[in-house]
């Protein structure tokens, strides 16, 4: 297995540490729409590329993990395509990576150029070119960092895009009121919890493949996913330390998320390996900055320990209201179908928190 890495968002201007010249050039799609799985990356090239040492570093520079859960929760996964299968095909993928070995080439180095809506609204195309294998290796070679940046960035962008026009307009003048807060949802979005301080959202329940280890077969499993949006008084800035944040945490769940088993409650689970991990994090606009935090939840009380998923949070300050503020999102799914779309979801949401009066 891979060694896990801890996801890194890194900004746009992280293009230029590559050492490589880098321009954008953008295209008119004519509206059609990307297609792929969320969580995949397009590499084309030719076979013989894919089979060497490049392909090592390209597994390892983007293929990475959302810590810290468990089963592990991939960034990307890469799907290799020729040329040749590539034009014969739908070209619209909504990640795509080409590596070109160009003998006409007359840069020093290889280049890392980004192509915006070539095939398709939303797309984006990314060409490591150079004039031989060992230029399109050494560049490789030195991380891809900012490549998966922005591979990262567009991932959740897209969503953002797709929920802000949905309209969901009961739910979104609730939370303006309570919260003083405009959040991009997704359609069928449903508070089924209010309380002055407390509010739960639940999203409409999806079904994704199940696959099962061995057998090669397939079946659908259900992931319920939703939002937790939660207010107390702000007063220092030692509340933003992460022990204190989880204090608060499983305070506010314990008294209004219960389990339908009674005596059950949601937790938040502190094993070793899936321990909460968090760092700072901003908006998508980059005016509302505050701490996120990724970790595992349980259902735990008397008289006995349930199941659990996923949960990924934004803390932050309202500066009108003097409240500290959590919007926290979860993924409550089988182990044996990926986390990544719905946890994607809930990344595009705390990407698109804004500030209301």
């Amino acid at each position: 297995m891979k060694t896990r890495l801890i996801l890194l968002f890194a900004s746009f201007s992280l293009l230029f540490t590559l050492g490589c010249e880098l321009s954008t050039k953008r295209f008119s799609s004519q509206g059609l729409t990307v297609t792929g799985n969320i969580g995949e990356i397009l590499v084309v090239c030719d076979k013989g590329i894919w089979d060497s040492q490049i392909k090592n570093h390209l597994d390892t520079g983007l293929t990475r993990w959302i810590m810290p859960y468990f089963p592990d929760v991939a960034t990307f996964e890469l799907v290799h395509k020729t040329p040749e299968l590539f034009d014969q095909g739908v070209k619209r993928f909504r990640n795509t990576l080409f590596i070109i070995i160009d003998p006409e080439y007359k840069g020093d180095k290889a280049r890392i150029e980004k192509r915006m809506n070539v095939w398709a609204h939303g797309q984006i195309v990314i060409d490591i070119i150079g004039k031989d294998y060992n230029q399109v290796l050494a560049v490789c070679a030195e991380g891809l960092d900012a490549v998966h940046a922005e591979f990262d960035r567009m991932e959740w962008k897209r969503i953002l895009n797709n929920f802000s026009r949905e309209v969901n307009v009961n739910v979104d003048r609730e939370i303006k009121k309570n919260f003083g807060l405009k959040l991009a949802l997704p359609d069928g979005a449903k508070i089924v919890t209010k309380r002055a301080n407390f509010y739960r959202v639940e999203f409409p329940s999806a079904s994704r493949p199940i696959e099962f280890v061995g057998t090669g077969t397939q079946d659908e499993g259900t992931i319920y996913s939703g939002l937790m949006i939660y207010q107390y008084d702000f007063k220092d800035s030692s509340q933003f330390i992460l022990e204190n944040l989880l204090t608060a945490r499983d305070t506010m769940l314990k008294y209004n998320v219960p389990h339908e088993t009674e005596g059950l409650y949601m937790g938040t689970q502190y094993a070793k390996m899936v321990y909460p991990e968090g760092n700072t994090m901003s908006n998508q606009k980059g005016n509302l900055r505050g701490y996120e935090m990724r970790g595992m939840f349980v259902f735990t009380g008397r008289p006995i320990h349930s199941t659990g998923g996923a949960f990924w949070s934004f803390h932050f300050v309202h500066p009108n209201r003097k409240k500290m503020i959590c919007v926290s999102g979860y993924v409550d799914a089988p182990s044996t179908t990926s986390w990544t779309h719905p946890l994607r979801e809930i990344q595009a949401i705390l990407k698109s928190v804004e500030l209301d009066k």
